[in-house]
């Protein structure tokens, strides 16, 4: 089962089609085929876990007792890289917010960057080594278009932004803490499900888009500004959170299996596009509640 998210499951966290935490047990006598014990087994697990960096290891010419730690992915790397990444969205909303009014042509604006956000989103996707400069790219267009609809939402429904801002903080800071917790058992079966429920709902979403755009469904369809527009928001958050999970699990596996230093970009790059999803849907969600009150 591979990840929710596109960078997880192309590169980095899952090159044996499926979650490095989730291989079946080792055969008696040995490990399993294909894997490796000693340095690039994960600290404190079973030496012979199945690990899927074990090969690139070799390829990145570490030794066969080589520390774990040498030039490999940390905490600490990761959050670094989510700070950069995560502050480039932040610079780029700002400045969009301050420089651009809400008008017409900022909407255009915003529409843009969030088509060249995706393209660069995609092109790092499917490349075999993460890029910098396209993630930082991609922040910085998304950093725009989350300032001008942020903008645009504030001028109607004030202090939105800020609710949405903190209500993000909070789904990502309770799931965090459910997940350290073990209140939440990432496993295979329940990846299945929820990634099953997640592409189902983008289906679902897709048709009422296109049912919206040629006018059979009035208002927004099942994204309306009403009840059942809070209901799909929700579910969206939820699915939002559940991406959380499985980026928690692939860092940490990533992590413990000495996955190498640049994949901290690609784990920014995934946890970036998921907070993303969570606010936009935030933001949607206090709307909602602010035209109810």
């Amino acid at each position: 089962m591979r990840s929710s998210n596109p960078v997880f499951s192309r590169r980095g966290f899952s090159r044996d089609n499926g979650y490095a935490g989730f291989n079946a047990a080792p055969q008696a006598g040995g490990p399993a085929v294909g894997t490796q014990a000693g340095p690039y087994a994960p600290q404190g697990g079973n030496p012979y876990a199945q690990n899927p960096y074990a090969q690139q290891g070799q390829q990145y010419g570490a030794p066969p007792q080589a520390p774990v730690t040498t030039g490999r992915m940390t905490m600490d790397d990761v959050v670094m890289r989510s700070a950069m990444t995560l502050g480039t969205v932040a610079v780029g909303a700002v400045l969009a917010w301050a420089l651009l009014p809400v008008s017409s042509t900022s909407y255009g604006l915003a529409i843009g960057s969030a088509l060249v956000a995706f393209v660069l989103a995609m092109v790092q996707s499917f490349k075999r080594t993460a890029s910098p400069a396209l993630i930082l790219g991609y922040a910085a267009f998304e950093g725009v278009f989350l300032g001008v609809i942020s903008e645009m939402y504030n001028s109607q429904w004030n202090g939105a932004p800020f609710q949405a801002v903190l209500g993000t903080m909070a789904v990502a800071g309770a799931t965090l803490l459910v997940y350290k917790a073990g209140w939440i058992r990432v496993t295979a079966r329940y990846a299945r499900i929820g990634m099953a429920i997640a592409i189902a709902f983008v289906v679902v979403m897709a048709v009422n888009l296109l049912l919206v755009a040629f006018g059979v469904a009035g208002d927004g369809g099942l994204r309306s500004m009403g009840p059942l527009g809070a209901i799909v928001g929700i579910l969206a958050i939820l699915i939002g959170a559940f991406f959380l999970t499985l980026d928690f699990k692939q860092i940490e596996d990533g992590i413990a299996y000495g996955a190498p230093r640049e994949e901290a970009w690609l784990a920014a790059f995934g946890l970036t596009m998921t907070l993303v999803w969570i606010y936009v849907e935030m933001l949607r969600l206090v709307a909602i509640f602010s035209s109810n009150d």
